[in-house]
């Protein structure tokens, strides 16, 4: 069983040792952050900006914790619009080693209940390159459903891709 936990100064250990360790492997799959974010002091400053965002609710960044309480991922709901649309944008980062075994598709219900609980949203969107099979299963088994693409509109490691658009609405709503 997973758990979801808020970004805080008291994860700074685990959250440094996370994404040293998973720096290539993310790199590979979604655009590299600054060089800066891994210089002392830039995994300090995220935490900061995290709860800036989550105090003015206009983000939320969640660390997933599995059963011994090991750090094996990130999920976050940013980009929160509440006047007209309560709305928000979905990510997630699994640790490599913890790929593969569901852990994605847990956080990403729990985090869903969240957003359509107690944020009270009522649209989740996200979105996948086109060849991520592994991502947009994950969202389509939550409940996600796609609503556009663009083509080649995304740049990974020097390659084009094309780029589908999801959203999930809160049941009821």
């Amino acid at each position: 069983m997973l758990s979801l936990h808020p970004v805080s100064e008291r994860d700074l250990a685990d959250l440094r040792r996370f994404e040293h360790d998973n720096r290539a492997f993310f790199e590979a799959h979604i655009n590299a952050r600054p060089t800066s974010y891994y210089a002392d002091g830039g995994i300090e400053a995220a935490i900061a900006t995290a709860r800036r965002e989550a105090d003015a609710d206009t983000g939320h960044q969640f660390l997933i914790r599995g059963i011994a309480g090991a750090l094996i991922g990130r999920i976050n709901l940013s980009q929160i619009k509440r006047r007209h649309y309560h709305s928000c944008e979905l990510g997630y980062r699994i640790a490599e080693r913890e790929n593969g075994k569901g852990h994605a598709k847990e956080a990403v219900r729990l985090v869903l209940e969240k957003a359509f609980g107690e944020l009270d949203l009522v649209r989740v969107e996200a979105k996948a390159r086109a060849g991520n099979a592994g991502s947009i299963k994950i969202l389509q088994r939550n409940g996600f459903t796609e609503f556009g693409r663009s083509t080649r509109s995304f740049q990974l490691v020097g390659e084009w891709e094309d780029m589908l658009y999801f959203e999930c609405r809160a049941p009821g709503r």
